[in-house]
C-alpha cells in the first residue's frame, strides 16, 4: 500500500460545482464544468470523484487543482507531438470576479468538433483489458499471446479505442470500428498520436520511478479540420500509474489512480446500482494523498493549492 504522502497545509473544502453568475450555465461533465465564452471556452476542473459511472461523496479537496496543473505540464511537454486545445491569454475582465474560484483550476481553450472515441493506449493487462483478455485472449480484437496475467507487461503498447459515452459505460470497440466511422485516414492518424504521446509520457514516469500502464486521450477536430488534443492529460483520473519498485505481475499494482477508490467501493458491499455510499475520511484523505505524490513525482514539483 502506498503510504499517505504529507499534504502540507490544510486543505481547502472541496469545490464540487461551480457556479459564475452573468455567464451562460455550463456543461457540467463527470468532473468538470465547461463554460461557452462564444470565441472559447473555459474548462473548471471541479473536486468531484466518479467512480464506476456514479459521482461520489465527499468531494476530494484541491483535487481539481492537482489535476489541473497535471494536465498543463503535460500538454506543455508534450505539445510538440500533437496540438492542444489550451489557448493561453489573460482571462477576460468577465472572469475576474471569480479569480480566487478559479485560480489554478481552471483554463481557457479553444473550442473544436469532439471526436467521439475515447483513444486508448495500453502497454500493460488491466482493468477491461485483462478482463477481456481472460475471457477470450484478446483485447478490443486484438489477439495476445497466451500466458500473461494480471499487470503483465504487454510484448508493445496497444491501440484500443472505445466509444465515448456522456452517460454510464463507454464500450471498447475495435480499430475496424472505429475507422469505419470516422475514416481509415483520420482514424489511423490517432491511432498514431495516442501511441507516440503514451510512448513518451511512459518514458518519462519510468524516469522518476512510475510505470504508466494505460492511459485514454480525447482529440477534437478545430475549425480548420486539424486535429487538436483536448479534455485532460493523463491524469490519474484518465490513467494507471503504478509504483515500479513493487510492480509483480500476477497481482494488483500499488496504484495512484482512482483504483483505490474502486477497492474500497468493492470492498463495502455497494451493489453498484443503488446511490454510492459516502467516502469516509480515511479514503477521501488517501486519494488526495495519491494525487499529490502522483503530481510531485511526475511534475517535480508541488502543485499551487
Amino acid at each position: 500500500m502506498i503510504p499517505p504522502a504529507p499534504s502540507g497545509a490544510e486543505p481547502a473544502a472541496p469545490i464540487v460545482r461551480t457556479e459564475l453568475p452573468g455567464l451562460p450555465a455550463p456543461k457540467r461533465g463527470k468532473v468538470r464544468d465547461v463554460y461557452d465564452l462564444g470565441d472559447r471556452l473555459l474548462i473548471v476542473a471541479t473536486d468531484r470523484l466518479s467512480a464506476y459511472d456514479h459521482i461520489l461523496s465527499p468531494g476530494i479537496p484541491d483535487k481539481g487543482k492537482i489535476l489541473h496543473q497535471m494536465s498543463t505540464f503535460w500538454f506543455e511537454r508534450l505539445g510538440e507531438i500533437v496540438p492542444h486545445h489550451l489557448a493561453g491569454g489573460e482571462l477576460p475582465e468577465q472572469l475576474t470576479p471569480f479569480e480566487s474560484i478559479l485560480a489554478g483550476r481552471s483554463a481557457l481553450v479553444q473550442k473544436a468538433r469532439v471526436v467521439p472515441f475515447e483513444c486508448v493506449a495500453r502497454g500493460y493487462l488491466a482493468g477491461s483489458g485483462y478482463r477481456e483478455y481472460v475471457d477470450g485472449g484478446t483485447v478490443c480484437g486484438l489477439p495476445l499471446p497466451a500466458g500473461l496475467v494480471r499487470a503483465s507487461r504487454l510484448p508493445e503498447p496497444i491501440f484500443t479505442p472505445a466509444t465515448k459515452a456522456e452517460e454510464g459505460h463507454d464500450e471498447n470497440v475495435t480499430f475496424e470500428q472505429m475507422a469505419s466511422d470516422l475514416g481509415t485516414v483520420l482514424a489511423t492518424r490517432l491511432r498514431g498520436l495516442t501511441l507516440s504521446l503514451y510512448t513518451a509520457a511512459a518514458e518519462h514516469a519510468a524516469s522518476v520511478g512510475l510505470i504508466l500502464a494505460d492511459t485514454k486521450f480525447e482529440f477534437g477536430l478545430d475549425e480548420r479540420g486539424e486535429i487538436l488534443w483536448i479534455d485532460e492529460a493523463l491524469t490519474p483520473d484518465s490513467s494507471r500509474y503504478w509504483e515500479a519498485a513493487t510492480w509483480s505481475p500476477g497481482t494488483e499494482p500499488a496504484s495512484f489512480d482512482k483504483q483505490y477508490v474502486r477497492n474500497w467501493l468493492d470492498s463495502c458491499g455497494w451493489d453498484h446500482q443503488s446511490p454510492p455510499p459516502t467516502l469516509p475520511d480515511d479514503v477521501v484523505e488517501g486519494t488526495r494523498a495519491r494525487y499529490l505524490e502522483a503530481f510531485r513525482r511526475v511534475v517535480g514539483r508541488e502543485p499551487d493549492l
